[in-house]
């Protein structure tokens, strides 16, 4: 696979990755989150209500002798268990004991990989998380929904080996207007919702394959 170029989208103008760092109830865990998208990571750069500018931070990551999961290479029901580990879709007593289930159904073990690769969990697709745990979302669609967020891809950065090939080009670091670029991810949520919805209450979701019934199987 050789070196890759990735782009991380902050409000912050010095950023250092540090193992060990970053949030356990994010997407993939504890980690550090990069695009292949430059134009992605700007908009992540300001996506907070804070109208501030942001910054985004260039690298390139030597990939080869890594271990990469690539969720994209593996059922969508995958990547789903991987988020209900990090994050909760809906605070049910009934949530909680199905998602336990399913975890241990579809989930992958990531604790030997180096890097986690896959689709971002931003509102928009946490949307049909929750649909989908309350049986309105069928497993047809599932993955349509999901291309039609438009978010591409993300890269999580887990292992203490995968942090030591990863380094910034610091002299490519590119400030990122608040005002353009806010806009646009708020209209790319905002469409992405509707074009959601709207495969939701369409005929293609016939709502016979939905979550509950994928336990019983």
């Amino acid at each position: 696979m050789g070196v890759i170029t990735l782009y991380h989208g902050s409000p912050n103008k010095v950023v250092i990755p540090q193992y060990g760092c970053g949030d356990d109830k994010h997407d993939y865990g504890r980690g550090f989150y990069l695009t292949d998208d430059i134009e992605l990571a700007k908009e992540w750069a300001v996506c907070r209500p804070d109208e501030k500018n942001g910054w985004v931070h260039k690298y390139e990551l030597e990939c080869d002798e890594l271990k990469i999961l690539d969720f994209k290479e593996y059922n969508v029901l995958a990547w789903l268990a991987e988020l209900m580990k990090h994050r909760d879709a809906a605070d049910s007593k009934r949530y909680r004991m199905l998602a336990e289930k399913f975890i241990a159904k579809y989930g992958k073990d990531t604790d030997e990989y180096d890097v986690i690769k896959g689709w971002r969990a931003d509102a928009s697709y946490f949307y049909i998380a929750k649909e989908f745990v309350r049986d309105n979302i069928d497993i047809d669609i599932l993955e349509e929904l999901l291309l039609l967020g438009g978010l591409g891809t993300q890269y999580c950065v887990k292992s203490e080996r995968a942090y030591s090939r990863l380094h910034e080009i610091t002299g490519e670091l590119l400030s990122t207007e608040y005002a353009e670029f806010n806009d646009r991810y708020n209209k790319r949520d905002v469409e992405a919702r509707k074009n959601m919805r709207d495969l939701v209450n369409s005929d293609a979701n016939t709502v016979t394959n939905v979550f509950s019934t994928l336990l019983e199987r």
